[in-house]
């Protein structure tokens, strides 16, 4: 069961609706060096074509600053449209205030609370960047992060901790400090003249149980829109399962509004998979649909062939090359469910359920596979061209399913 989600005050970023039960938003974040225009457009149009709804660029200095109204430009002369989120650390009063266009064209603003100064400066330098996002009409995201806490916040806390009957221990003071870093600096925005509904907060962590505690806690003790992320979350299988251990508890919980997942890609490694996992969170637990899912099985002694793996990555690579034509000519094709099985124990069982499904022969078994639609036989196919023949099917079925939007 689905829990139902937290509601939420809602925050227009750039056009996309954020929080007030509106859908979780995929962001996604460039590693380019945006003082390169042409390669940080290019790679964000290309996170925007794998379906990130929002991509953030790094603006540290003064070239980035200049570069992104290019950056927009080109981005809009490949015809996409992606609301672009400028992320500041440590100078972003400085450059914000130096560049109106950049503040201008940014659709959002992220800041980090524990580095925008320190002592009397921290607090007017985050008041200049509030200021900014007032006067261009933006909502800033407060984005706190562990290993860069305000040392202010952290020290009064552990003072208050030590003179305490019932002391905290260190992780408990951490997760405090992390809620109160967002909270403090959520309501000093407000206070400063930044309507409730142009905030968004998050609080990044790299453990699990830590990240799943921090935002329950701020579930509970605010109404601003959540953005989830495990930070520093790592490479490959581990930063894939980390994310989706952390993100799937709270996304079941009606935790969160928009979602990010931080893997380090591979060297020279596609930056877009970060996308597709996010998406493939959502769409594993129900909350979203963004493509087509692919059933398969793993396969045993009785698969004795490779060839339904073949097949299956056959099958997935053109649904995933036919989307962008799909998603404009057919409503609903995002929930379309394939079924590609390797032999006869759970094939035909398997293959029923999805509305288009197909149950190859496995070792020792006739050399025909059953096809499918909707519950029901609707081919036997033979022969070495198995997988045009259904991916044919396949192609019928959707054209007579699914509705022209």
């Amino acid at each position: 069961m689905i829990v139902p989600r937290r509601m939420s005050l809602g925050v227009n970023v750039g056009g996309i609706p954020v929080g007030a039960g509106a859908p979780v938003v995929v962001q996604s974040m460039t590693n380019t060096d945006t003082e390169d225009a042409a390669a940080t457009a290019s790679q964000v149009a290309a996170l925007a074509a794998a379906g990130s709804e929002l991509v953030r660029i790094t603006v540290n200095t003064a070239e980035a600053a200049k570069a992104v109204p290019e950056i927009a430009r080109r981005v809009e002369d490949r015809g996409i449209a992606v609301p672009i989120i400028g992320d500041f650390h440590y100078n972003g009063h400085i450059l914000l205030a130096g560049y109106p266009e950049c503040a201008r064209i940014l659709a959002k603003y992220r800041i980090n609370p524990g580095n925008v100064g320190v002592g009397k400066k921290r607090d007017e330098n985050f008041r200049q960047i509030i200021d900014i996002a007032i006067e261009h009409e933006k909502p800033v995201r407060i984005g706190v992060n562990w290993g860069s806490l305000d040392p202010e916040l952290v020290a009064r806390l552990m003072d208050a901790n030590n003179r305490s009957a019932g002391p905290k221990d260190a992780r408990d003071l951490m997760i405090e400090a992390m809620c109160l870093s967002a909270l403090e600096s959520a309501r000093m925005a407000e206070e400063y003249g930044l309507p409730a509904d142009r905030i968004i907060l998050s609080a990044k962590l790299s453990g699990v149980q830590d990240l799943i505690e921090v935002y329950r806690a701020l579930a509970k003790r605010c109404s601003y829109p959540l953005h989830l992320g495990l930070t520093e979350a790592g490479m490959g299988a581990k930063g894939i399962v980390a994310s989706t251990a952390a993100l799937a508890v709270l996304l079941q919980e009606g935790i969160g509004d928009t979602i990010r997942v931080s893997l380090t890609p591979a060297p020279d490694g596609d930056r877009a998979e970060e996308v597709l996992v996010a998406q493939q969170i959502l769409q594993s637990l129900e909350i979203r649909s963004f493509m087509p899912q692919v059933s398969a099985c793993p396969g045993c002694g009785r698969t004795s062939s490779s060839f339904f793996q073949e097949m299956a990555d056959r099958v997935q690579n053109h649904i995933r090359n036919r989307m962008p034509v799909w998603r404009v000519r057919y409503r609903g094709i995002e929930g379309l469910r394939i079924a590609v099985m390797g032999c006869v124990v759970n094939g035909p069982g398997e293959s029923r359920h999805a509305n288009l499904g197909i149950s190859l022969p496995g070792a020792g078994e006739d050399p025909k596979a059953p096809v499918y639609a909707d519950g029901r036989l609707a081919a036997i196919l033979h022969g070495d061209d198995i997988i045009p023949q259904f991916i044919e099917m396949l192609e019928e079925y959707v054209a007579s399913h699914y509705r022209l939007p």
